[in-house]
């Protein structure tokens, strides 16, 4: 496992984060804690989850492993969760503002039966909560030793860029991370949101790296899924929909990793989940697997570089293919220091 550090903070996060959206929905507690268990032994450090992840269960069972594991266990990871959203329809209820996130932090610390936790995370931006507020807010929160940390998710580029800087203008804490969707099939931060990053130095923990599962094998061209898969329980779910996804260009993406798979002898997750744990600026990428097994193939993604013709292999089946400027060729001296291009 390989360790980078979390954005421009001194604290040193494994390159692998195990997510855990699917506990206590599809993962059931013991298949979880195997999977915490699994994790740690391989030198994972970061876990991810948040406080709307299976209605809070997420951190619950979270919490009870931190509880029945020894010391030697626990005091390596670097714990992470998210506020934003709401339980309910009442009005302050989701949201970015100081009582919801005073609220959903503490609830969230009740759950997890932790004092503290080590990254919090806005889970969006909140259009309706100035966004002084809300820095406010999250540096009251390290002040009070509530959080080590924050960092943001699913932050365009100017969202971002506004929250850093407004937070220098402030003389608070500024953020240190930033979690957006990011794979193969999905590569349009690379626009603005990955030069913001970098720019600001903030690390990146990409989420979904697998696309849904697209990424792993699990399907093929002209012949939907079926069976005990994510869209074979439901083609239609969120982004990752069978019918919204099944492009061309994401085929072609997964003819160019199968191929990758193969010359290297290894699986198609391994290499999708390479190729992003070595893009610029990432910290660490987000495991999302439902079993053990899922788990196991995942990491063995640790430590592994793809070469830099593999890359260009995968760049170019994965090509955006922005054509017109300032993103295309034409804006390529724009984006990269050129003395002779300026």
């Amino acid at each position: 496992m390989d360790y980078r550090t979390l954005g421009h903070s001194g604290c040193a996060v494994s390159s692998l984060c195990l997510g855990s959206m699917t506990f206590g929905t599809e993962t059931d507690e013991h298949e979880a804690h195997r999977q915490l268990d699994r994790f740690a032994e391989a030198g994972g450090t970061l876990i991810d989850t948040a406080d709307v992840y299976s209605a809070g269960m997420s951190e619950e069972i979270i919490g009870r492993w931190f509880a029945s594991r020894p010391a030697e266990v626990t005091e390596p990871m670097v714990l992470a969760t998210k506020g934003r959203f709401g339980q309910d329809n009442s009005p302050n209820s989701a949201g970015a503002s100081a009582r919801h996130l005073t609220r959903a932090l503490d609830a969230s610390l009740g759950r997890l039966g932790l004092d503290s936790v080590d990254l919090y995370q806005v889970h969006a931006f909140d259009p309706c909560t100035p966004l002084e507020e809300t820095l406010r807010t999250l540096d009251g929160f390290v002040r009070a030793g509530k959080i080590r940390y924050y960092g943001l998710s699913n932050f365009t580029g100017w969202q971002l860029t506004k929250a850093v800087h407004l937070a220098r203008a402030l003389s608070v804490a500024g953020p240190v991370t930033l979690q957006p969707q990011y794979s193969l099939l999905v590569r349009e931060i690379e626009w603005e949101i990955v030069p913001a990053a970098l720019d600001a130095g903030l690390g990146l923990l990409p989420w979904s790296p697998l696309g849904g599962g697209w990424l792993s094998g699990k399907y093929r061209r002209d012949q939907r899924p079926s069976g005990a898969t994510r869209l074979g329980d439901d083609p239609n779910r969120g982004m990752e929909a069978w019918d919204r996804r099944g492009t061309a260009r994401t085929w072609d993406v997964i003819d160019a990793v199968q191929k990758a798979a193969d010359d290297r002898g290894v699986s198609m997750a391994e290499v999708a989940l390479a190729w992003v744990t070595d893009r610029p600026a990432v910290t660490s990428t987000i495991l999302g697997a439902r079993t053990l097994g899922q788990l196991e193939v995942n990491l063995r993604a640790a430590g592994l570089h793809l070469t830099a013709a593999e890359t260009a292999a995968l760049d170019g089946a994965s090509d955006l293919r922005a054509t017109d400027y300032p993103y295309g060729e034409l804006g390529v001296d724009q984006r990269g220091r050129s003395i002779a291009g300026r």
